[in-house]
């Protein structure tokens, strides 16, 4: 039981810190992006960015499966680069997570860089710093608060990804199970002694994530 146990938390664990690392760095190249520049069309840039804190999980997985499925030119290329289809693997559930994941990060650290003085920037400008150690001396280290708070609520959104998972990644013990799908066939089965105890291994982790962005914001 013990193994049955650890395996879909572990995975879990696995997955979220991988999509978390792709997370943060795109977030903050586009919040980074977003939050100072104006362009024609940047409202419905965002729009897709945000798309998937409200799209259904299913909606979420169709669009992965139909972007890199075997008979999505993306999926080929995977496949023919890798020699294997990108579905129903570990990978496939990290796209999925950091898919999912990606709007809170992005959306944090673009309010993030957009609370910064801009004066304070231009100064840096003056001085010869060039946008790239802006980027790491001023902008990061001025917006860290919103920058952690955002990588702890897109790590906890990837750990408890489950409807896209499910579509893309699948529900394989040992390689793609994590702990939301491991929840849903203990349940269908009738473990739910099993069920319990992986449902207050989510509710533990993501109430102490969940103080953690609280204790940082105050």
């Amino acid at each position: 039981m013990a193994t049955d146990f650890w395996s879909p938390v572990r995975l879990s664990i696995e997955i979220a810190s991988v999509s978390g690392v792709w997370v943060l760095i795109l977030g903050l190249f586009f919040g980074k992006v977003m939050a100072n520049t104006k362009f024609k069309g940047k409202a419905f840039i965002e729009t897709v960015f945000l798309l998937p804190l409200v799209l259904p999980p299913s909606v979420v997985g169709f669009l992965l499966i139909v972007l890199f499925g075997r008979n999505s030119p993306v999926g080929r290329l995977i496949e023919w680069t890798f020699h294997q289809p990108v579905m129903f693997t570990w990978w496939a559930a990290v796209i999925a997570s950091t898919i999912v994941a990606f709007p809170l990060m992005y959306q944090s650290a673009k309010t993030g860089f957009e609370a910064i003085d801009e004066d304070i920037e231009n100064a840096a400008r003056v001085d010869g710093a060039n946008e790239f150690k802006l980027f790491m001396s001023i902008s990061i280290p001025l917006g860290m608060k919103a920058i952690i708070s955002g990588a702890i609520l897109s790590f906890a959104r990837a750990l408890g990804e489950f409807g896209a998972t499910l579509m893309f990644a699948g529900n394989i013990p040992g390689k793609t199970q994590t702990i939301p799908t491991a929840i849903y066939v203990a349940i269908d089965s009738g473990n739910m002694e099993l069920a319990w105890l992986w449902v207050m291994s989510m509710i533990s982790i993501s109430f102490l994530m969940l103080i953690c962005v609280h204790l940082i914001k105050s």
